[in-house]
Formats: structure tokens, C-alpha cells, sequence
């Protein structure tokens, strides 16, 4: 298996995840779009994660690379059928890429907090033997408004709809983090755009409270990250 990723800031990549992929020996190979380098051949590789960043979906003319890559994920998901993976900004631009709209977000969401499937969540191969309920890690301010025709939509929680969302039977995509690892808050909280989003929304001294949180959860979120994962692989097999 190749496995191509599609990030778009140096600190956003798969995170916790790359320990299962190097359990599993899979080689993957990232393409950081924000630098200018250019999304290689899709036929060369059999299934595409889409990481995320500090641009929203409509900054196309700040990062023209946005073009490209929404119709690379239009391909990708519409024609060739391979499977796929979006998290945070990668869920919202497999939205935008099929049709559907981001907007932003009335309340946005920063910290761990709530996710709750819907009942197609859990009856979804992805979510198979995950809780109902889960403390996931959010940092956002923009959202899925309405999702592509044909999405399925299996979590949400009370400020926004669609948390997760799965279209057709080989791409699916949340907006929360499923790929935190103990590093990941502070290596966020140095990108200014990320501080400032988090402490104009929770206040001064945020950071160091959050990474607190992250670290008491820290367990439950690598358990559902490897969860998560297997399901993953296991779905698309």
C-alpha cells in the first residue's frame, strides 16, 4: 500500500497515526502544499490523507495550491474511488471539493470536547467498537454548513453538525483530531494564527490549561486514534 499525504503546514501532519503505519510498514509520502510542492501522479498511490491547517477552503487567492488540490480531491474521491481521509481542514475540503459549503462557525470550537455518533455513525465500519460518546480535541472556527449530496453524516456535537461525515463507501472525514499525540497542543499553540484563535476564545493563559486537558485525555485519545486506524484499514480492504 502507498499512501499519500496532503498537508498544509509543517506541524499538521498524521500525527499519532504514524505509529501504526510504521507497525504496519506502510510507506507514505507527504506533499506539504503550503511550500509549493506539487501534488505527484494519484494513480501511483492507493489511498490519500488530507491533514490540517490555518487556511480556510476559500483562501484560494492567498493559497492558489487550493485549486489543485480540491480538484485533486474531487478525482480522487468521484472518479478513481480510492479510499480517503480528511481531518479538520481535510474534512472541510472534501465538502467543498464535492459540492457541498463551509461557513463559519457561530461558536467555534477549541478544546476537548464532546463528539457524539449518530446512530449511522455507529453502525459505520469506521467508528466499529468505538464509544458513543468520545472527548476529542477540536480547533476550529469554521464548518461543514452543508454537506456534499450523498454524505452520510455520523457525529456531531452541539455547536456543529457535522463532525463526521462519510461519502460513498471510500472516503470519510472528521472535523475534530483524531491524530493527537502529547506534543501536538504545543506545537500547535507556536503557530500565532492557532494561539490567537485559542485565547480569544478561551482567554489568557489557554494554552498551558489546554494542554493540561489534552494531557488527562491523552490516553483515550491515542486508544481511539489506533481504534480509528484499524477500523480504517480494516474498511477498505
Amino acid at each position: 500500500m502507498r499512501l499519500l499525504v496532503f498537508q498544509h503546514i509543517d506541524c499538521e501532519h498524521p500525527g499519532q497515526l504514524r505509529e501504526y503505519l510504521k507497525q504496519d510498514g506502510i510507506d507514505w509520502t507527504a506533499v506539504e502544499l503550503d511550500e509549493g510542492e506539487a501534488i505527484p501522479p494519484l494513480e501511483d498511490y492507493d489511498v490519500l490523507w488530507v491533514m490540517g491547517g490555518p487556511m480556510d477552503v476559500w483562501d484560494v487567492e492567498q493559497n492558489p495550491w487550493l485549486v489543485a488540490e480540491k480538484q485533486a480531491i474531487r478525482r480522487w474521491v468521484r472518479d478513481l474511488k480510492k479510499p480517503y481521509l480528511g481531518l479538520c481542514l481535510g474534512h472541510q475540503l472534501l465538502a467543498d471539493a464535492l459540492g457541498g459549503t463551509c461557513g463559519p462557525q457561530p461558536v467555534p470550537e477549541i478544546g476537548v470536547l464532546e463528539v457524539v455518533l449518530t446512530a449511522e455513525g455507529l453502525a459505520d465500519p469506521l467508528f466499529a467498537g468505538m464509544p458513543a460518546s468520545q472527548k476529542a480535541l477540536q480547533w476550529h472556527s469554521v464548518q461543514v454548513a452543508q454537506p456534499p449530496e450523498g454524505a452520510v453524516v455520523l457525529a456531531g456535537s452541539d455547536v456543529c453538525r457535522v463532525q463526521a461525515m462519510r461519502i460513498g463507501q471510500n472516503a470519510w472525514s472528521m472535523q475534530y483530531h483524531v491524530e493527537v499525540e502529547p506534543d501536538t497542543v504545543t506545537n500547535w499553540g507556536a503557530i500565532p494564527a492557532y494561539r490567537s484563535a485559542l485565547e480569544s476564545t478561551l482567554g489568557a493563559g489557554a494554552l498551558e490549561k489546554l494542554k493540561d486537558e489534552a494531557d488527562a485525555n491523552m490516553t483515550g485519545f491515542v486508544g481511539n486514534a489506533e481504534k480509528l486506524y484499524r477500523n480504517f484499514m480494516t474498511a477498505i480492504s
